[in-house]
């Protein structure tokens, strides 16, 4: 169990999941290739300056992604449904502003394909 706790490739990879983005989109942001990103997600070990550039694309900080677990994901999903009244953000917020950054990305990949 202790090398799920420190295989950062499959971090990696599970953060991009729950965030719904596909290898390519990851690839793409980074200016590589989806097999890269394949890669990245089966190492153990990824260069602080490769995990900085893919904690930013991912929306989370590199300690973060460094210390995630599924069970801290299910812990904040429990916390917040039983703290919910004492929570001082609006969750429909959140989602919006995932979803525009989505969009952003989104609109950022068409204009590099036309570009090419």
């Amino acid at each position: 169990m202790s090398e799920t706790s420190t295989h950062i490739g499959r971090k990696i990879s599970r953060i991009r999941e729950l965030r719904g983005m596909k290898q390519e989109a990851l690839a793409a942001e980074l200016g590589i290739s989806q097999q890269a990103v394949s890669k990245i997600e089966q190492s153990e070990e990824v260069e602080e300056s490769a995990l900085a550039k893919i904690a930013n694309i991912l929306g989370v900080t590199v300690e973060a992604l460094k210390h995630f677990t599924e069970d801290s994901v299910f812990n904040n999903i429990n916390n917040f449904h039983d703290n919910s009244i004492q929570n001082n953000f609006n969750p429909i917020e959140k989602i919006v502003e995932l979803y525009e950054r989505l969009l952003a990305s989104e609109r950022e990949k068409v204009e590099i394909l036309k570009a090419k």
